[in-house]
């Protein structure tokens, strides 16, 4: 008995196992019912007619109810003389029962309720019997303890499931609202799921049409449609659902038959596509009705007041993408406008930035944010250094952020990354026919930065002959697009970044010493990972919480003795390699504590110069070293480049760039 985890199973079951315990004819299972107070007929076994299961008895003219209130067992030796209860007796005289064994069905957490024997002779139940009787019901209600668990436990999960996915639904629809403009996407996104959530057959979206004084369908989800309700749909202003819950602002539900005053065209549609229940929401935004989301359902259950009011916040999602939908066509009509700095700007939001904050508290970073606190009020041009990895940009952003000039765009481009002959269009933008494959005007990165802030990375890498240009738009704020002969001025506040030792630079004729002292105003120097030892396990923890919830894991534990191999190791790559390292140590974690390839930090470790600090000095270590092996030979097949796996043209830019001499070629 205690195997089954479903009543109705266990109740079939339960009258073959009793016979070999006691003698009977009629066998009932009565419970109680707390919501309702009254007692509730489960019929197992009987000759005669039986009542429907779920039958309910008040709790005055049942003795189920009396064993279950004073939970003592109860035994009738004649129900044609039992004066007590006479609507029960003369059911169980119905049955051909005279004599009645009730017993208490009571597990260690609940009273449940009673189970009823009954035999056609007089007083057929004996002390002993009873007995029996009492020791089968402690197992029955038990067995019935642990199937009503289960189906409350069931029950709650599918309610649980339920609301999850609705809370899933509300997400994706908040996600699609604030990050598109276009609201065919968002619908296309979610229409899926919002049929699926609400069970329902079609969703669809109906703007106001001024001009003609109606609706028109917009947006339908419909996959099982017979063509009536499509796109282009005209629905009337008046006689419709749609025509009330615009004037009225609030939410509407219909049920077939559908009232008379439904126009006859819509009460066709909805007749011929099958529609029994019919949900209708306006879409509020800005205090306006911007159209209506209609539900529809071909099953005749109709959409609850939990159904509406749940809907309530993925229409006022939906209006958000509505209304910044028609904004927008109104701007593209007042204006078509296809310029770069829309170009960069979507580019720009597709950006996701390696870091989600500045993670530390040590007097490092604590004095690091300081200066930039300070001089973030400032327009003065500020130069942060740092080794790669250690979060330049992070920084950067934080001073735009601070700064009057907040409210405009940050401009960031990654001098390193744009080949020679590039930057400078890059930076200044150029004309149609500027050099060849310049097909059109583009506007460059100053440009697009007016009124805000300019981040350049990797400001050493800006070579010689393009420094002065620089130069001039730093200290006159204009400068000419590449091919043009006219003059551009712009309001732009200039942060740099270089991991290089600028002024060792202009020692080796490598930068401009003007362009230095320019750029080095407010210079700001990060420290390295190394140096913020004490903020290594603030970071671990957050890069595994953050790499954890991303894979859908579950880390609680990170042990003490991979805290410490990763607190001691150097970390040349300082943040970024630390959060590589992290990324891949969950990946690598198959339960909830955290499994880190400490072994790869020893052999890094071993493998690097005592004497390297940073990934500069090791990269150019190693290559000092393959030039050595190859008696200075770059190219061919026993060259350097093929041994590091690097082209030729690469190798070289990479000895340029670190100053180390070629011997031979």
């Amino acid at each position: 008995m205690v195997s089954h985890k479903n009543l109705s199973e266990l109740l079939h079951d339960l009258a073959g196992q009793l016979h070999g315990l006691l003698e009977f004819r009629y066998l009932s299972l009565v419970l109680h019912d707390p919501a309702r107070n009254v007692m509730r007929l489960h019929t197992l076994e009987t000759s005669a007619p039986k009542l429907d299961p779920g039958t309910e008895f008040a709790m005055d003219e049942s003795p189920s109810a009396w064993v279950w209130q004073h939970q003592q067992p109860l035994i009738i030796s004649d129900a044609e003389r039992y004066l007590r209860f006479p609507w029960s007796m003369k059911r169980f005289l119905a049955h051909n029962v005279r004599s009645i064994c009730s017993v208490p069905l009571t597990s260690a957490h609940r009273r449940l309720g009673a189970l009823n024997f009954g035999a056609a002779q007089v007083d057929a139940y004996s002390p002993a019997e009873l007995e029996i009787a009492l020791l089968v019901a402690g197992q029955v209600a038990t067995a019935i303890d642990n199937a009503l668990s289960y189906e409350d436990a069931r029950a709650l999960q599918q309610q649980l499931a339920r609301e999850r996915d609705r809370l899933r639904l509300l997400l994706e629809v908040t996600n699609s609202a604030v990050s598109n403009l276009e609201f065919e996407e968002i619908f296309r996104a979610v229409s899926g799921t919002l049929r699926q959530v609400m069970q329902c057959d079609s969703v669809n979206i109906s703007l106001p049409d001024p001009e003609r004084d109606d609706f028109q369908v917009h947006m339908v989800d419909f996959p099982d449609g017979k063509g009536l309700m499509r796109k282009q749909l005209r629905i009337p202003r008046h006689d419709s659902g749609s025509g009330r819950v615009f004037d009225s602002g609030k939410p509407l539900t219909m049920t077939a038959p559908f009232p008379d005053w439904l126009d006859p065209h819509a009460r066709k549609i909805n007749e011929l596509e099958g529609f029994k229940a019919i949900c209708f929401l306006p879409l509020i935004s800005r205090d306006r009705v911007q159209g209506i989301l209609q539900l529809n359902r071909r099953t005749p259950n109709p959409f609850t007041d939990e159904d509406v009011a749940f809907l309530g916040p993925i229409a006022s999602q939906v209006a958000i993408a509505v209304s910044n939908a028609l904004e927008v066509r109104r701007i593209k009509e007042a204006q078509e406008r296809l310029s770069e700095e829309s170009s960069y700007l979507r580019d720009e939001i597709r950006v996701e930035h390696d870091f989600e904050e500045i993670i530390g508290d040590g007097p490092g970073l604590r004095a690091v944010l300081k200066q930039a606190e300070t001089v973030a009020p400032t327009d003065s041009t500020v130069l942060i250094i740092g080794e790669t990895g250690t979060g330049k940009e992070l920084v950067a952003r934080a001073i735009h952020n601070l700064s009057g000039r907040r409210d405009h765009i940050l401009v960031k481009l990654n001098c390193a990354a744009i080949p020679t002959g590039l930057l400078e269009s890059e930076l200044f933008g150029h004309e149609k026919g500027a050099f060849t494959g310049a097909i059109a005007q583009r506007i460059g990165r100053f440009e697009l930065a007016h009124k805000g802030t300019l981040f350049l990375d990797e400001v050493g890498d800006i070579p010689l002959e393009l420094q002065p240009k620089l130069l001039r738009v730093l200290q006159e704020r204009e400068f000419e697009r590449l091919g043009s002969t006219h003059t551009q001025r712009v309001d732009v506040r200039l942060v740099a970044a270089t991991n290089r030792d600028l002024a060792q630079m202009v020692a080796d004729k490598q930068f401009r010493s003007d362009l230095y002292y320019r750029l080095n105003i407010f210079p700001i120097t990060l420290p390295a990972l190394r140096e913020r030892a004490g903020d290594i396990p603030t970071l671990v923890r957050h890069f595994v919480a953050k790499y954890a919830r991303e894979m859908n894991k579950k880390i609680e534990d990170i042990p003490d003795e991979a805290m410490e191999a990763i607190a001691r190791y150097a970390w040349p790559g300082n943040i970024r390699e630390l959060q590589n390292f992290i990324e891949r140590a969950v990946i690598l974690s198959p339960a909830k504590v955290l499994r880190a390839p400490l072994g790869e930090l020893e052999r890094t470790a071993a493998a690097a110069p005592a004497n390297l600090n940073t990934l500069e000095e090791a990269e150019r270590s190693h290559i000092l070293k393959v030039l050595g092996e190859t008696n200075g030979v770059v190219g061919g097949r026993n060259g350097a480049a093929q041994r590091l796996g690097l082209k030729r043209t690469t190798l070289i830019y990479k000895m340029q760039k670190l100053g180390i001499t070629r011997l031979a070629t």
